[in-house]
């Protein structure tokens, strides 16, 4: 079992948390610190660390952050213009917690994928 983290616990209710959605296998709820207009975090709510953890049988909830990102793009106005989902992984891919979560970006133009080299 992996360690406890703080999407754990905003999960399970004991951190709040401005939660937007949230079913038997995800919750979503917004960034504290957003780096575009609409920021939201989508999470499983069993812990998995990475993707590279992933496993078969994660499958479906794969599909439902990813369903969840789309619906709330939508809700949040977001679907039309655009926006980005990202999931990081480990420290090269620029994850900081260490349970599996994407990023829905969107609200403004969000820029490159990767910052090119100087």
């Amino acid at each position: 079992m992996p360690p406890d983290t703080i999407f754990g616990k905003i999960v399970r209710g004991e951190i709040p948390a401005d939660i937007v959605y949230q079913d038997d296998l995800v919750t979503a709820f917004r960034d504290i610190h957003p780096l575009t207009p609409i920021h939201i975090l989508v999470v499983p709510n069993r812990a998995i660390p990475t993707l590279a953890d992933v496993a078969t049988d994660d499958e479906p909830v794969l599909g439902r952050m990813l369903r969840v990102a789309a619906d709330l793009a939508a809700a949040e106005g977001i679907s039309e213009k655009g926006y980005r989902v990202m999931i990081n992984c480990r420290e090269h891919g620029g994850q900081e917690i260490h349970h599996l979560h994407l990023h829905l970006l969107g609200g403004r133009r969000v820029g490159p994928m990767v910052a090119r080299k100087g």
